[in-house]
């Protein structure tokens, strides 16, 4: 009988010594397993859905291997390479395309806090017709249903090509939509991860393909940050589930995204230094260790009116436990979360600071963010010195040699927690370029 209480890796390590699963991929290419003999251990939906590399469970990750489901009732393990790092909203972008939505009163754009609702205004913005560069496009079909039956081959971490047969396995699409020239299946996300499982296109392409005599395309969308970010991808080879390939990607904004130096330096100037960081100077939170900025504004509107345990934020954003610490302790940090209990139970709240950051239009969103890092004495010095080189971010080592002469952490945090006051500072500056 499956057991609730224990993990998804506990439970995968079970099997893989059960099976002998490790050797019987390395012997054959791969390992088919039964959803009954998952359920034994643990519910197979709680085992084999990692919409990222970073969900994977540990013992999963240590010998290379992935799951993907090839029937209703079945799945298929070995070492396949099965996802596709989203490009980062930074550089390649320059210039943002501002859109203005009919005046609905169901529809609170300062407040999009759902996969669906983002489709929606995607449809009714014109969004979705702009970046597809055709019109009328409406939507048609979403949901769970049948891929059918077909084979592809996948890439390996051994470098070979492994193939597998599918006979209706389920998928299912977030939205699906047609107009006068195409089909268009689209996933949306309103999580921001470093990639996604190209499963989640592939699986809808060859159920679809084989239904329609339209073109089929594939778009990935992100709403995080009050920003639409919208990918485009192709196939090249319809059996080839590696050869995914990015076509075009766009960024739309419901608001004004200006920011320029010249509002960033006011916020400076501004500023008053409130927070040296040393950590003897009783801190209620450690010194920040999340790398990724725009995670934790996807976390703090994921938050809103909806406190989570630190197990619900784990599971939402696809962290695991101690990285569901940092991303708190990281708002934490800036005053955005607090910690209470309800029902006796301890969750994440928005502070009263955090939920008058949320209601805030885009400018004026991103540039409190910026007030409350400068706050803290390193980050204004990080500023600064930005500023004073014309533009050049300060290397790990300066950074690293102003955490040692502020004190902010043990001399064995140091090097993991620079890269986090970089990534901080890069998108900052990363502001002007939007």
């Amino acid at each position: 009988m499956s057991n609730k209480s224990i993990t998804a890796n506990d439970a995968w390590a079970m099997l893989i010594e059960k099976y002998d699963i490790v050797n019987k991929v390395i012997k054959d290419g791969l390992f088919h397993i039964k959803a009954s003999e998952i359920k034994a251990f643990k519910e197979p939906r709680l085992m084999a859905k990692w919409d990222c590399i970073a969900a994977l469970p540990t013992v999963l990750k240590k010998y290379n291997l992935n799951i993907l489901p090839d029937s209703r009732s079945s799945y298929v393990l070995g070492d396949f390479l099965l996802y596709k790092e989203i490009p980062e909203l930074q550089e390649e972008v320059f210039n943002m395309d501002y859109v203005e939505i009919p005046d609905y009163e169901t529809i609170d754009i300062n407040n999009i806090s759902s996969e669906a609702v983002a489709i929606n205004v995607l449809v009714i913005s014109g969004i979705l017709d702009d970046f597809l560069g055709v019109d009328g496009t409406v939507q048609t079909f979403s949901g769970r249903m049948g891929t059918g039956e077909f084979d592809f081959v996948v890439d390996t971490v051994r470098g070979n090509k492994q193939k597998i047969f599918v006979k209706n396995a389920q998928c299912e699409i977030d939205g699906g939509f047609e107009n006068e020239h195409e089909v268009v299946i689209m996933e949306a996300k309103n999580i921001l991860n470093e990639e996604f499982h190209v499963r989640q296109l592939y699986f809808p392409y060859r159920l679809w393909r084989n239904k329609v005599t339209k073109p089929v395309r594939l778009i990935f969308s992100i709403y995080s940050n009050m920003i639409f970010r919208l990918f485009e991808y192709r196939f090249v080879e319809i059996n080839d589930y590696s050869s995914i390939e990015l076509i075009k990607t766009k960024n739309y904004s419901l608001q004004d995204t200006t920011i320029d130096i010249e509002d960033l330096i006011e916020v400076r100037n501004n500023t008053k230094i409130c927070y040296q960081d040393n950590q003897y100077d009783d801190l209620k939170v450690p010194f920040i260790q999340a790398n990724s900025f725009e995670r934790v504004i996807s976390l703090l509107e994921n938050m809103k009116d909806n406190p989570m345990t630190k197990e619900q934020i784990a599971a939402l954003m696809v962290f695991d436990e101690r990285q569901s610490d940092y991303y708190y302790n990281a708002g934490a940090y800036l005053g955005l979360f607090e910690k209470k209990r309800e029902d006796k139970i301890s969750k994440v709240f928005l502070t009263r600071l955090g939920d008058n950051v949320f209601s805030l239009n885009y400018k004026e969103r991103q540039l409190k963010f910026v007030e409350l890092i400068l706050k803290h004495q390193i980050f204004a010095d990080c500023f600064d010195m930005v500023i004073n080189s014309g533009g050049d971010l300060p290397d790990i080592e300066t950074i690293e040699s102003l955490m040692r002469e502020y004190n902010v952490c043990n001399e064995g945090q140091i090097n993991r927690r620079a890269s986090s006051v970089q990534g901080w500072i890069k998108w900052i500056f990363n502001l002007i370029n939007l």
